[in-house]
């Protein structure tokens, strides 16, 4: 492929969103200030789901800013080598690249410390910057919940989804950080907007109660539904995910690991996720398929580094299948 088809040929998946640097323990079960060597890894959510993307050899970018600093160009460098097109990032003079800490407490406790001030520059998306033609042509356009937090960051969300005007697989992760936002109040009423221009909506329960104000899967699948969304995917944690369109439920169990580190998975979940639908395949198939590629970055340190390739996970499936 010439650099010009690479520059102008539609992605398979763009994302657009938060990115910024993860400095994660190498001990775990050791509070942060006991801990001793730690690792850095690019990350973000919507950066992890292009990079899960890109390992399953989609075409895959992330829209987002960083600052001009040597934590932004490890990012864009980082995203180079694991294969995730970095056109569309550009710098935000005097804003640095934000990093986020955790500690690792498994199976199910790793507090995050988000350093983003005083702005991250992924909230300085601007509308006026925006690659239309790359957000509308994309086969999978996937925008979270963060960057409806702040302008300019929630205007130019509202710009894309209108040059995509509906098209099948724009994804909202409704991935919802209360620390990014004043209140759960005012998440909900922008989160209610932005269901009005995507057509798939991805979240776990306490995130859907933010959304539509419902917990039970079955009732928070049908209130997405009821805003227009043509799929509704919610993630139960150990008890599976469950999703719904218009005339089709399907549930799956969940892919049961031993969890090292928990934070990557709805990435990896989001990114196999992407997979499965540009491939067509069955409801029931692309969730097991993103479940078990959730399931593996559980068991490894990182994030980023830890997607899984398709032949792991076509392994694990396959072992379960035999179980």
């Amino acid at each position: 492929m010439t650099t010009d088809e690479t520059t102008t040929s539609a992605l398979d998946v763009l994302t657009m969103g938060r990115i910024g640097v993860d400095i994660y323990p190498q001990q775990s079960g050791v509070p942060l200030e006991q801990v001793e060597t730690f690792s850095k890894s690019v990350g973000g959510s919507a950066t992890n789901v292009a990079i899960a993307a890109a390992r399953y050899g989609r075409r895959a970018a992330v829209l987002t800013r960083t600052g001009n600093d040597p934590f932004g160009r490890y990012a864009v460098q980082e995203l180079e080598r694991l294969g995730v097109e970095t056109r569309l990032i550009s710098t935000v003079e005097g804003l640095p690249t934000p990093v986020t800490f955790c500690e690792i407490f498994p199976p199910d406790d790793f507090p995050l410390y988000f350093y983003r001030q005083p702005k991250a520059p992924d909230l300085m998306i601007s509308a006026g910057k925006l690659d239309l033609a790359a957000i509308e042509q994309a086969g999978v356009f996937w925008t979270t919940v963060t960057g409806l937090s702040e302008e300019p960051s929630r205007q130019a969300h509202h710009v894309a989804w209108q040059a995509r005007a509906r098209r099948p697989l724009t994804i909202l992760d409704l991935d919802y950080r209360p620390m990014f936002w004043s209140s759960s109040e005012v998440a909900h009423r922008e989160v209610e907007r932005a269901l009005e221009h995507v057509t798939v909506a991805v979240g776990n329960r306490e995130e859907c109660e933010v959304a539509v104000g419902e917990t039970d899967p079955d009732r928070a699948a049908d209130a997405l539904l009821e805003r227009g969304v043509e799929l509704a995917v919610v993630k139960q944690g150990p008890k599976g995910v469950l999703a719904k369109t218009r005339d089709e439920r399907v549930e799956v169990p969940a892919h049961l690991v031993e969890v090292i580190n928990g934070l990557g998975s709805g990435d990896g979940f989001g990114g196999a996720l992407c997979h499965g639908l540009l491939e067509g395949w069955s409801l029931d198939r692309a969730l097991r398929f993103a479940n078990a590629a959730g399931g593996i970055v559980a068991t490894r340190f990182e994030c980023s580094t830890a997607m899984p390739t398709t032949a792991e996970v076509e392994a694990v499936l396959e072992e379960a299948h035999r179980a």
